[in-house]
C-alpha cells in the first residue's frame, strides 16, 4: 500500500478530492441557459447563512452534502447528506426540517486518535471489520457504513432585512435528534437545541454580500457507559462577489468549538477529570473547559437559475487546538473533533 502523504493527506485522498472536483465541475457548467435569476434561500457559502427568509406560501426543496476527509493517520471519509424543505409561513417566518444520512468509511492507524481507531474495531453488524495482528488490534481495521443519522427541525425569524436597513439581522431556533455519531458514525442517542444569530451586509447594488453567523448548540449525548453535557459554539464569516449575472465566488472562515463535561456512568464520576467545571451552564447542564476548536478557510462558488441554484466549497484546516490532554493534535491541526478539509455541495429548487 503507498501511505505517501502532502501536507498530511494521502494519495488516496487526493483522487477522492479530485473526483468531487470534477463532479461539481459538471454540475456547475453543464446547465447554464436560463437567463434569470433565483430569488431569496440561496446558500452562498458550505457553513455560512444570510438572513433572506422565504415569501409566504413558497417552498424550496434542498440537497446538501458536505464531504469531510483526513485523520491524519490512516484515510478517513465521512459524507454528510442532508435533503431538506423549507416553507414560508410568512414573508419574515420560514420554517424547515431536513434528515440527515451519514456514510463512513475509514480506517485509522493510529490508536490515539479516538473515538474513530475504537469504533473500527466495533462487531462487524455495527459497521466495523477487523483482519488484525492480536499484537495490535487497530491495525487492518476498518469502518463501513452508511445509515440514517437522524432529523433537525428549525424556525428563522428575520428582523431586519440587508435590503432596506443598515444591516440584515435574522434570528434561527432548532431541534435536533440523531442516532449515530458524526465522527464515528457509533450508536449513540442525541438531543440538541441550537440558537443562531444571522447578521448580513449587502454593497454594491447587492453585488458584494458579507454575512456573519453566530450559533450556540445545547448537547446531551448518551452512549454505553457515557453521557456527555456540551455546548457547541459556531462563529462563521463569508463574504461573496457576483462578478457577473448568476456567478457569485467568495470565501468563508469558520470556527468550531466544544465546551464538554463527559460524565462515566460505569466509573460514577467525570471520563476526564481535567475537564474541570465552567462557570457558566443552562438548567440542569453542567459544562466543562474548552474541550477542542477547529478553524477553517476557503473558497466557494454559487451559480443562481429562476429556479434553482447550486453552491460549490471546500474548507481547509488552517488552525486547531483543545484545552483537554486526550485530543490527537498533529502539526497545530485537532484530529479527533475535525479533519484536514471539508468539500460541500448544495443544490437548492424552488416550487
Amino acid at each position: 500500500m503507498n501511505n505517501r502523504k502532502f501536507c498530511g493527506i494521502s494519495l488516496e485522498e487526493i483522487k477522492q478530492y479530485a473526483v468531487v472536483a470534477s463532479v461539481l465541475a459538471a454540475i456547475l457548467f453543464g446547465g447554464l441557459y436560463n437567463p434569470q435569476v433565483s430569488q431569496a434561500g440561496e446558500n452562498l457559502w458550505m457553513y455560512t447563512q444570510g438572513t433572506d427568509t422565504r415569501p409566504k406560501g413558497s417552498t424550496e426543496l434542498k440537497w446538501g452534502t458536505i464531504g469531510r476527509f483526513g485523520k491524519y493517520s490512516g484515510d478517513y471519509s465521512f459524507y454528510d447528506h442532508r435533503p431538506e424543505i423549507e416553507y414560508g409561513i410568512t414573508d419574515k417566518l420560514t420554517v424547515s426540517g431536513e434528515l440527515m444520512i451519514f456514510s463512513h468509511n475509514y480506517s485509522i492507524e493510529d490508536a490515539a486518535n479516538a473515538p474513530v481507531s475504537e469504533t473500527q474495531s466495533s462487531a462487524e453488524d455495527e459497521g466495523g471489520s477487523c483482519i488484525s495482528d492480536p499484537a495490535n488490534q487497530y491495525d487492518g481495521c476498518r469502518f463501513n457504513r452508511t445509515s440514517f443519522g437522524g432529523y433537525e427541525l428549525g424556525a428563522k425569524y428575520n428582523i431586519l432585512s440587508p435590503y432596506k436597513d443598515i444591516i440584515g439581522a435574522t434570528v434561527a431556533f432548532g431541534y435536533e435528534g440523531r442516532e449515530r455519531y458524526r465522527l464515528d458514525g457509533a450508536n449513540i442517542e442525541q438531543k440538541s437545541f441550537t440558537g443562531k444569530i444571522l447578521l448580513q451586509k449587502n454593497w454594491m447594488d447587492d453585488r458584494l454580500v458579507l454575512a456573519m453567523n453566530h450559533k450556540i448548540e445545547l448537547e446531551k449525548r448518551k452512549s454505553p457507559g457515557m453521557f456527555e453535557e456540551e455546548i457547541g459554539v459556531d462563529s462563521s464569516v463569508g463574504i461573496s462577489y457576483r462578478y457577473k449575472p448568476k456567478h457569485f465566488v467568495g470565501f468563508e472562515v469558520r470556527r468550531q468549538a466544544d465546551y464538554l463535561s463527559p460524565w462515566n456512568h460505569e466509573a460514577g464520576g467525570p471520563d476526564d477529570p481535567n475537564l474541570e467545571g465552567s462557570d457558566w451552564g443552562f438548567i440542569d447542564l453542567d459544562f466543562g473547559t474548552n474541550h477542542q476548536y477547529g478553524i477553517y478557510m476557503g473558497p466557494s462558488y454559487h451559480y443562481a437559475e429562476k429556479n434553482w441554484w447550486v453552491t460549490s466549497s471546500i474548507l481547509f484546516q488552517t488552525w486547531g487546538g483543545s484545552g483537554s490532554h486526550l485530543a490527537f493534535l498533529k502539526d497545530g491541526l485537532n484530529y479527533d473533533e475535525h479533519e484536514t478539509v471539508h468539500v460541500g455541495l448544495t443544490v437548492g429548487y424552488e416550487m
